[in-house]
This record gives C-alpha cells, sequence and structure tokens, in this order.
C-alpha cells in the first residue's frame, strides 16, 4: 500500500512538474514573439522609414494605409534627433568601436557578444547614427542610446531585408 502511495504521489509530482514547465515554456515563447504587428498607418510614402521616439516605435510604411511596427529603443534626454536620413549603408554583422565622445577603445568584431550592434545595421547621416539590432533586448522599449535606434534582431533581420539603401528615414517625436 505505502508503494503504490509512494509510486502515485511521484508521478503527480512529474505531472505537475511537467505542467508546470511546459506553461514556463509557452509563455517565454510569447513573451518573446515578435511584438510587430501590421497597423493602419498613412500620411507617408510607402518604403518609408518613420520613427516616433515618443512611442518608441519604428514604422515600415508598407502602403498608403498600413505599416509594419516593430519596438524599439531610442536617443536617451539630450541625445534624441528629429529629421529626414536615408538609410546610405547595410552591414551584416557589423564590427563597432566606440566613438570619441564615448571614450573610444578597440574595435569590437561583428558578432561579438559584447557588441553593441547586433545582426545587422542601417547606417544613417554619414554613419553618425543607425537603426540597429543589439546585445541587451532588455533596453528595446526605453530612451537608451546616444542617438541610434536600437531593434530586436529578429526585426533588424527583417526591416534589412525589407530596405534597399536609400530608404527614406523620418524621425519625429
Amino acid at each position: 500500500m505505502t508503494r503504490i502511495f509512494s509510486v502515485r504521489i511521484f508521478t503527480r509530482t512529474v505531472l505537475f512538474v511537467a505542467i508546470v514547465l511546459t506553461w514556463a515554456l509557452v509563455a517565454a515563447a510569447v513573451a518573446h514573439s515578435a511584438p510587430r504587428d501590421i497597423v493602419s498607418f498613412s500620411g507617408f510614402a510607402p518604403g518609408t522609414i518613420v520613427v516616433k521616439t515618443s512611442e518608441r516605435r519604428l514604422y515600415f510604411v508598407l502602403d498608403q494605409y498600413r505599416a509594419l511596427r516593430f519596438p524599439v529603443g531610442v536617443g536617451r534626454a539630450g541625445k534624441a534627433w528629429t529629421g529626414h536620413a536615408r538609410v546610405e549603408g547595410k552591414y551584416v554583422r557589423p564590427a563597432w568601436q566606440a566613438p570619441p565622445e564615448l571614450g573610444g577603445g578597440p574595435v569590437i568584431p561583428g558578432g561579438a557578444p559584447n557588441n553593441p550592434m547586433g545582426e545587422a545595421a542601417l547606417t544613417l547621416r554619414g554613419g553618425e547614427y543607425a537603426i540597429h539590432g543589439t546585445n541587451r533586448p532588455q533596453s528595446i522599449g526605453g530612451f537608451v542610446s546616444n542617438g541610434c535606434i536600437r531593434m530586436h534582431n529578429r526585426d533588424i533581420r527583417e526591416l534589412y531585408a525589407l530596405v534597399p539603401v536609400g530608404t527614406p528615414v523620418i524621425v519625429v517625436q
């Protein structure tokens, strides 16, 4: 009798742990799924990238009525910018070196875990700014950068595939 009771407790415990782990994996998958979607959006030409810093969202205009919307991290106070630019370069796993105003330092190779540029970058304004991935996904949604627009790596890969060099970029409050 004691043995049957022990087997039942063990079986229930294993079942409970399996249910909890399954729930945790599903919750993690939902939390890490791309929070971008197709939304109503007008007033900009198709193929334009529009960044709304106050929303911390980037829109890629699909047509006169819709855009893909992505969450982004934007420039912190005193570092944010607004205006027009064009995508001047496209780079996969770009190397990075801190600019002199951040202390300079060695070049960090593309793909290195400490490289803040992530999986890809679209450069703007002579390389002064970029729309790029990040090695700090928790920073997405905040006022966090020195003017660059940060995206989840999966999102910058998608945007990178959609836009050619020359794509207009408009950054607004």
